[in-house]
């Protein structure tokens, strides 16, 4: 039997034995936890007033700084980050694959790190030979207007030591700043 059948199996049986009142804390437990993971992603200037929102787009605590953190990417990607609305922005044009175009400067932390990643192409999900993929550890994000004219100069090398540009030639292009080590192959 698979893990994740064998877990299924075992917290669907633990559920049945629960009461409803500790089912309701649970659910109170894991949603905490949500929240302070999602704020982990940013400094706590920002991330005590954030908006927390769950990948799935429900709200988990409302906001009043303009700021949305999130626990997680998705499934598969957890790591939590915290945007400010042009960098939402981004990301609602990246997952419908559309050009962002950005009017201003957009900010995204990540100080959890991030997946591996083709540096070049946004839509690659399989690492081939000659490719250049970097799996970043904390980092900030920053996205331009006219990123094309305005990174153009900038590297695009990972390991050039300081800020570089991912995805550049891309509508998706943003400078990635390192604030931290890379995790070591293998570690999450």
């Amino acid at each position: 039997m698979n893990r994740v059948s064998l877990w299924t199996i075992v917290l669907s049986g633990a559920a049945l034995m629960l009461p409803a009142a500790a089912l309701a804390e649970d659910g109170d437990a894991a949603k905490e936890a949500m929240i302070a993971r999602a704020m982990s992603a940013g400094p706590a200037q920002i991330a005590d007033d954030a908006k927390i929102v769950h990948h799935d787009g429900s709200v988990l605590r409302e906001g009043s700084n303009g700021w949305t953190c999130m626990p997680s990417m998705g499934p598969g990607m957890d790591f939590p980050m915290c945007n400010d609305a042009t960098w939402m922005a981004f990301m609602q044009a990246f997952a419908e694959k559309k050009d962002p175009n950005p009017t201003g400067v957009g900010v995204s932390y990540m100080f959890a790190g991030d997946v591996p990643v083709n540096n070049d192409d946004p839509f690659d999900t399989t690492q081939d030979p000659g490719e250049t993929w970097v799996a970043e550890g904390p980092h900030i994000m920053v996205i331009v207007p006219d990123a094309a004219t305005t990174l153009k100069d900038m590297t695009n090398n990972p390991n050039a030591g300081g800020p570089y540009v991912m995805f550049k030639n891309t509508p998706y292009a943003h400078i990635m700043i390192p604030t931290g080590p890379r995790p070591e192959p293998g570690d999450k």
